[in-house]
């Protein structure tokens, strides 16, 4: 039996994407376990992927893990028979203390680490580095008591990561990584997405695809403001495709700044965009879309074009990795149009 955990719409979406290209009556014993955040907009989101990927033939089971203090632990008992029957197991996010926690009761001698976007870049680079497991946005420096408390858990998943003679380790991406001797790299082509949905009708404007690096604390709300402003003037930009994770009051000051419709989609960007309408060419700033959308629109004209984060963009506060990372997403990137980063003045927005 194959046992997936996954966190995020974008991960369920790459757990299908994996069992479409292994194929075979094996690809369908698999159970996904959903562990849903708090967040509206994710849960519907994995709501509609549980749906879809009921419809394929696999067995979701939704576990409730947030709201109460005792929840994680409920959750760890009651996965517990599962975890130790499984003999493949799938993960979404090896950042991710749930997924590391679980892993210690893991006896399956395969692994498998599917797109989580692009913090699988930093996790494949971390393990090659052989450094502790830290998402590149956030601050080094001390470990607080969390941090402290689960540093064994963390270091026994990390082991876990390593291939060893009595283990397996695959990397299912679509991604550029370059990983360390004995893990296995897969390429997520986007095959099922392809197969399962579109053509899409491709519509003369272009489409303008939101991020969340303002919410988590990256880069200063003005200057993105006024960049997707200037970006939509430049390009004929009418619709703003929401991240799942961006506030509502910076849509609504996103949408009285710069009069773009507000999308929020109820499936992630590369289905939305394979189902279509879409716009012939789709902005993006630096994200996972850079990677897959060309990916998953492959054949159908659509141009995706990213635009780099100016440095004076960020905050204070951001890990100083950030732009090193960000910049390195875009370079990384195929088939895209790389923009120059946008440097307007705070007057463009009251202008529009």
């Amino acid at each position: 039996m194959n046992l997936a955990f996954v966190e995020s719409p974008v991960q369920l979406l790459n757990v299908l994407e994996w069992t479409h290209a292994r194929g075979g009556p094996d690809a369908t014993t698999t159970t996904v376990v959903v562990l849903p955040p708090v967040d509206p907009m994710s849960r519907g989101q994995l709501r509609r992927m549980a749906e879809l990927a009921r419809d394929e033939g696999v067995t979701v089971r939704w576990q409730e893990a947030r709201g109460d203090a005792g929840a994680p632990l409920k959750t760890l008992r009651a996965l517990a028979g599962l975890v130790r029957r499984a003999e493949h197991v799938v993960i979404g996010d090896p950042f991710s203390r749930y997924v590391q926690l679980l892993l210690t009761m893991v006896r399956a001698r395969r692994l498998t680490v599917v797109d989580d976007g692009t913090a699988t870049m930093e996790f494949v680079a971390q393990l090659a580095r052989g450094e502790r497991l830290v998402r590149w946005h956030r601050r080094g420096g001390a470990k607080g008591p969390r941090e402290l408390v689960l540093a064994p858990v963390t270091a026994a998943a990390r082991r876990r990561f390593t291939p060893s003679a009595t283990h397996m380790v695959e990397v299912f991406t679509a991604m550029p990584v370059e990983a360390p001797p004995g893990i296995v790299v897969t390429p997520n082509e986007f095959a099922w997405t392809r197969a399962r949905f579109g053509p899409p009708l491709i519509t003369k404007g272009a489409d303008l695809v939101g991020t969340s690096l303002v919410e988590t604390g990256v880069i200063d709300p003005v200057p993105y403001q006024e960049a997707v402003l200037a970006l939509a003037r430049t390009h004929g930009a009418t619709r703003y495709f929401a991240h799942r994770r961006e506030s509502a009051e910076k849509l609504h000051a996103l949408e009285a700044a710069t009069g773009l419709e507000i999308v929020r989609p109820d499936l992630p960007l590369e289905l939305i965009a394979r189902r279509g309408p879409i716009g012939h060419t789709v902005l993006s700033f630096p994200s996972t879309v850079v990677h897959t959308l060309p990916l998953a629109l492959v054949g159908t004209g659509v141009k995706v074009a990213v635009c780099d984060i100016a440095p004076e963009w960020l905050r204070d506060s951001a890990s100083p990795r950030a732009q090193g990372f960000l910049s390195g997403v875009t370079e990384t990137a195929r088939d895209v149009q790389r923009l120059a980063p946008w440097r307007v003045t705070s007057t463009a927005v009251g202008e529009a």
